[in-house]
């Protein structure tokens, strides 16, 4: 009786792993961003590098020439661009005399979406795979002296295999819009005490009122001349909001034309004083089967209640008509809880090589969950719901 022979393998650049090879196990997958494309621009944008702090070192697992599992890796030194905030235990590591970075993690490079995992490929053992890929990992993080491996926003389906290989769960939470069968806007709307809906008509009404027109534009309708418009907006955000955040290049916006504009969505603001030659307001949203993601939005001009409109109403008001199943707009932001989001719960998976550091994990990682699950329950019980729906909409 003969066994399967595997080799690992570890790359530098995504481009070392051919697209239709990769994209066979990452297309079956809900999320859209662990495809080839996503992450190759990522990459050859200049948006994601060693210089950068993201070093790319991706884990492939081969069966004579066929790819079986890939996970993409990479190796940090510092923790910009994670949104899982483990300053914490860095300043922790630092007091005990012990290095946190560099470190190796994976993730969507800047990009808070839940969905991370390995690819592997379907008919395969998932958890034997998964135990070859990590011992692979323990041998590269213990030999090159990494402090640990993290995996962040993973996908819930996957977590438990994880967790049986020895990981451990760090709970977070993200603010998610579900459809519950709604057919209309103002099905949406009735989720709401009257005072929110009041509130919501009255927000979308002040756009109109400024004589602004958000136009949705999908895919192929996305002209070539808006993709450098969407890095003008994403750098004015980073420079009014998030100084040093400004992850992504030029290069990175300009490069998903043609090959990834079908996954793309724009809710575009225009002022009837400047026409559709001059946009004032843009939101970048990403569509893939039911699930929808809100990512970069900017504007050059404040008026009042746009971002509401073009982040949150419009997106939701287009989710419900194309049957999509869930919006998550982005990190971070309580108010989103007011318009429709709930708190809901994600988790990161963590393994430090410290004993000492994956001593104290072990120990505290419990409690720290209940802290957050008690936070989250916190948020949930002031969310403007009718009684009725609360239960739905919080489960």
């Amino acid at each position: 009786m003969s066994f399967p022979s595997y080799t690992i393998a570890w790359h530098t650049h995504i481009a070392e792993i051919p697209q239709a090879a990769w994209d066979a196990l990452a297309m079956p997958l809900a999320t859209p961003f662990l495809e080839w494309e996503w992450l190759n621009n990522l990459e050859t944008s200049g948006s994601v590098s060693g210089k950068t702090g993201w070093q790319p070192c991706h884990l492939t697992l081969w069966r004579d020439r066929q790819l079986v599992a890939a996970a993409p890796l990479y190796v940090k030194s510092h923790s910009y661009g994670e949104f899982v905030f483990d300053h914490q235990w860095a300043d922790l590591s630092h007091r005990l005399g012990m290095a946190y970075y560099p470190k190796l993690l994976g993730m969507t490079p800047i990009t808070p979406t839940v969905g991370y995992r390995f690819l592997v490929a379907p008919g395969e053992d998932e958890a034997e795979i998964c135990d070859r890929l990590v011992s692979a990992i323990d041998h590269f993080c213990t030999h090159n002296q990494l402090s640990g491996c993290n995996f962040l926003f993973v996908d819930p389906r996957w977590q438990p295999v994880m967790e049986n290989i020895g990981f451990r769960a760090w709970q977070h939470h993200s603010y998610i819009w579900a459809n519950h069968d709604f057919q209309t806007f103002d099905d949406y709307l009735k989720i709401f005490k009257s005072n929110q809906r009041k509130n919501i008509k009255r927000e979308r009404k002040a756009v109109a009122k400024a004589d602004l027109q958000v136009e949705t534009i999908v895919g192929e309708e996305i002209s070539h001349a808006l993709y450098p418009q969407i890095y003008n907006f994403y750098a004015s955000t980073c420079d009014k909001f998030y100084w040093g955040s400004k992850y992504l290049t030029r290069q990175f916006f300009e490069q998903l034309y043609p090959n990834y504009r079908d996954r793309i969505v724009l809710f575009v603001a225009y002022h009837a004083d400047y026409g559709k030659q001059r946009p004032v307001g843009l939101s970048f949203c990403l569509r893939k089967g039911e699930n929808f993601y809100g990512r970069y939005w900017g504007c050059f001009e404040e008026f009042d209640c746009l971002h509401f409109e073009a982040c949150y109403y419009k997106p939701i008001e287009w989710a419900i008509s194309q049957d999509i199943q869930m919006y998550d707009p982005g990190a971070g932001g309580r108010h989103k809880r007011r318009r429709g989001f709930p708190a809901t719960v994600n988790h990161s998976l963590h393994r430090f090589y410290h004993e000492r550091m994956n001593l104290i994990l072990q120990s505290y990682i419990d409690e720290i969950n209940e802290m957050e699950q008690a936070e989250m329950e916190a948020i949930n019980q002031d969310l403007p719901f009718n009684k009725q729906v609360i239960q739905l909409k919080v489960d």
